[in-house]
């Protein structure tokens, strides 16, 4: 059993947040006195160590602590990475053989069909996630019923077995047609996998995701399969690391459903890690307007620029989250928060075409070299190097643990940008800012749109390092008057994952009918998700707050290709009133998404699930008044639009709430930089949230 500690009137104890992104390691730390700091520092990416300790000592430092300390007596650590799908991405992944079904090798070369061009009759099938020839078809066959139609061809999976040793094989996926029906071929497989090739991970694809669809099935248990090595290697020496350190407490990381598992559950099924880091920034969304209908969250960090959406409180969640581009990338089908992520971040590259138009990313700079501004031998001009020359950054009060070097950002926007296109070093800055704010403001639209938001009618809500900067030039492309600013804007993700909930999923795969329905099959499999998710909660009832479980079904109509989500009050009463909940739920979530709905149809219930949740306290200290002067540090002159503006910098630290600074103005936090154009005002709320408003014309 986990216990999370909290040693109330004791010696000072401390939760540790931390996001590691691909420029910055942000951090979050909380003591049980109620106290909280937050640090920044540059990723590492040979010993991702060595950049979080860096950053919880600038955070420790910040309030007065000893890092050193903070360190050793947290309790709880929560780890978020984008290591998993950054090793999907680019394919440096664990050489993996893929078992499945007679007849059903190009599963994961089909995909489910589709095409980024539907008129492109021509265009070739991108190849699968498990090459052709480390894909093995074994001869075995259960029906949809669950019946044993090929008994498991033992001979033939020994034999296959005893060639992955010379082929270097370091993981093994086994997809069987109905093993979620009947595993009985899988776990004979796993058997054999332990006997032939011990110590060798493997997933079987009714564990990995309990699905119907065979696809989504094959490619999470082939891509956990994959990650099981690496990831074993990055949580193995992170956690050994805190150990060295004299860190005894709980290591708890961050999966896609935006929230936290023990380090072990996630060994054990690592494809939960894939785009884990984007899903905390939505909970703060949540949290910092939690009476808005529609909230948008942007997360602009230094490689990439996330949105998401949060609906009444609720954070949108989908199984659609496709890893690379819709189509050609890669799909597990599991429950992940809803983000768009595209590559405009501060580190974003600037760059000339061939036709001679100025383009900013994908390519990021990340920590190494960086943007030029840093002064870490990065050459090429980003969208960092346009806000120092612009003035937004302060050169000589950075956070980021070094001086940003103005004169180096200077060169690399004149060299590559300003001199092709016969601008100024201030027109070129200036005319990055925009295309990248365009791009971000596109991806919001995007992202809104598909969903069925206005994005001019919604809340938005910017975070990240960089966001705040961009924040009013987003607000503008928009049509918005307001933008919010969380308290906690500089490391959105870290503070979100410092509030995450202890929550996972139990799925049961079980076909049903509301009006032939079939009462007692749909009581064990309610009877089987209770058992799980209390055996769950079991594990962390240290933590001292009552559960939240929630039961769902996936249902569709007769016919409809795909299902639909459906969240129940509570657990269905199988021999009650199940079918007529469930078919009305349906009816009502279907004309919710899709504008129609048929009252007077069947549903069909694909699977039955639970989610469990369990919130982890937070220790709040009540603030009391300080009379602290605002602080004005000095006067510079900034660029807005292109015209330059006797600008005053404001320390962050010194606003209280209630405060409104009137710009053009800049507000300088230990973590983000606000940026406050002519035409926009800054508002602190009581919980020193930042609200940017427009002026009245």
């Amino acid at each position: 059993m986990t216990e999370i500690k909290t040693h109330p009137g004791g010696p000072a104890r401390y939760r540790i947040a931390v996001d590691t992104g691909g420029t910055f390691t942000d951090v979050v730390v909380g003591s049980n006195s109620g106290d909280m700091a937050v640090g920044k520092a540059l990723t590492t990416y040979d010993r991702v160590f060595t950049g979080f300790e860096a950053s919880v000592r600038r955070a420790a430092e910040s309030v007065g602590w000893s890092g050193d300390d903070v360190l050793r007596h947290a309790d709880v650590i929560v780890y978020g990475t984008t290591h998993a799908t950054n090793a999907v991405l680019t394919g440096k992944v664990a050489k993996t053989a893929l078992l499945t079904t007679e007849g059903f090798a190009d599963t994961l070369l089909l995909r489910e069909g589709g095409r980024r061009d539907a008129f492109d009759s021509k265009a070739a099938y991108p190849p699968p996630y498990i090459p052709r020839h480390l894909t093995f078809e074994i001869r075995e066959r259960v029906s949809a019923e669950g019946d044993v139609l090929v008994p498991l061809d033992e001979d033939q999976v020994r034999d296959i077995l005893r060639s992955f040793k010379d082929q270097g094989i370091e993981a093994v996926a086994v997809s069987c047609l109905w093993s979620i029906i009947n595993d009985v071929h899988e776990r004979r497989i796993a058997e054999l996998i332990k006997e032939i090739l011990p110590g060798v991970p493997y997933t079987l694809s009714n564990e990995a995701n309990p699905t119907i669809r065979e696809y989504r099935r094959s490619s999470a248990a082939s891509i956990d399969a994959s990650l099981k090595p690496l990831m074993a290697d990055h949580l193995g020496k992170l956690r050994s690391d805190l150990q060295e350190y004299g860190f005894a407490g709980d290591l708890l990381v961050v999966t896609s459903e935006g929230a936290v598992l023990d380090v072990a559950d996630v060994l054990d099924r690592p494809v939960l890690l894939l785009n884990s880091g984007p899903s905390m920034a939505p909970l703060v969304g949540a949290a910092a307007a939690p009476d808005r209908d529609t909230v948008v969250v942007c997360d602009m960090g230094g490689t990439t620029f996330d949105v998401s959406l949060v609906e009444s409180g609720v954070v949108r969640h989908t199984r659609e989250a496709w890893l690379g581009e819709q189509f050609v990338g890669h799909l597990t089908g599991l429950s992940s928060v809803a983000v768009s992520s595209i590559g405009a971040g501060g580190g974003s590259i600037a760059w000339i075409d061939g036709g001679g138009l100025l383009r900013v990313g994908p390519q990021s700079a990340r920590s190494t070299p960086g943007p030029a501004a840093y002064g870490r031998g990065g050459e090429e001009p980003t969208v960092t190097d346009a806000c120092v020359a612009l003035g937004y950054l302060d050169a000589d009060g950075f956070e980021g643990g070094f001086t940003l070097d103005r004169e180096a950002a200077v060169r690399a926007i004149d060299t590559r940008i300003a001199g092709p296109l016969n601008m100024d070093t201030l027109q070129a800055a200036q005319a990055i800012l925009d295309v990248s704010a365009h791009h971000m403001a596109t991806a919001i639209r995007q992202a809104a749109l598909e969903q069925g938001v206005d994005p001019r009618g919604a809340l938005i809500v910017a975070g990240g390092g960089a966001g705040a900067m961009v924040a009013a030039i987003i607000g503008v492309l928009l049509e918005a008057d307001t933008v919010l600013i969380p308290a906690t804007a500089g490391v959105l993700a870290a503070y979100g994952a410092h509030r995450a909930p202890i929550a996972t999923e139990f799925l049961s795969p079980l076909h049903n009918d509301t009006r032939s329905f079939d009462a007692g099959s749909a009581a064990r499999a309610v009877e089987d998700l209770t058992a799980k998710a209390s055996k769950f909660v079991e594990r962390f009832d240290g933590a001292g707050v009552a559960a939240n479980v929630t039961y769902f079904v996936d249902a569709r109509y007769p016919g409809q290709a795909w299902d639909l989500r459906v969240h129940l009050d509570g657990a269905p009463d199988a021999n009650g009133d199940a079918a007529m909940v469930i078919e009305r739920a349906f009816h009502e979530e279907h004309d919710r998404r899709n504008g129609t709905h048929d009252p007077d149809s069947r549903v069909e219930i694909i699977t039955w699930g639970v989610r469990v949740e369990i919130p982890r306290p937070e220790h709040t200290k009540t603030e009391t008044a300080t009379n602290r002067e605002r602080e004005v540090h000095r006067t510079d002159s900034v660029v807005f639009g292109g015209e330059s503006f006797s600008t005053e910098r404001y320390r962050g630290v010194t606003l209280e709430p209630g405060d409104k600074v009137v710009g053009p103005a800049v507000i300088d936090q230990p973590t983000t930089t606000i940026v406050v154009p002519p035409e926009w005002d800054a508002t602190l709320d009581e919980r020193s949230n930042i609200y940017l408003t427009r002026k009245e014309a």
